[in-house]
């Protein structure tokens, strides 16, 4: 049992320190059918903001739902700085690893890990 728990921290410790460590955003590329679609996270860790930047126009057309790492749902401000970009308010959350996803057409796009310092 020592042993399980020993692995499983650090575990979670290789994934805090991949985040904190990373490239500071995250791309995402289906392909579709109907051309690749980009899509770009960052600052990564945040602080204050976190931008959503998509290759096409999708940012009125997109439904974002943010979650704590133990899969509670949470709001946060929005607001769409142009057709390729949306900008989230994350300086009220508390520090930690949060899970982003994205749907479009009511089906799962893709899912992004930040952290939130």
């Amino acid at each position: 049992m020592r042993l399980l728990k020993t692995l499983l921290f650090t575990v979670i410790i290789a994934f805090i320190t991949q985040i904190a460590w990373g490239q500071g955003h995250e791309v995402f590329s289906p392909d579709r059918g109907d051309g690749i679609k980009l899509v770009k996270i960052f600052p990564n860790p945040a602080t204050d903001y976190l931008s959503i930047k998509f290759e096409a126009p999708l940012a009125k057309t997109i439904k974002l739902t943010l979650h704590n790492i133990i899969g509670n749902s949470l709001e946060v401000e929005s607001e769409i700085v142009d057709d390729h970009e949306i900008r989230l308010r994350v300086k009220d959350l508390p520090a930690g690893v949060y899970l982003l996803a994205l749907k479009e057409d009511g089906r799962s796009q893709s899912s992004f890990k930040f952290l939130k310092r």
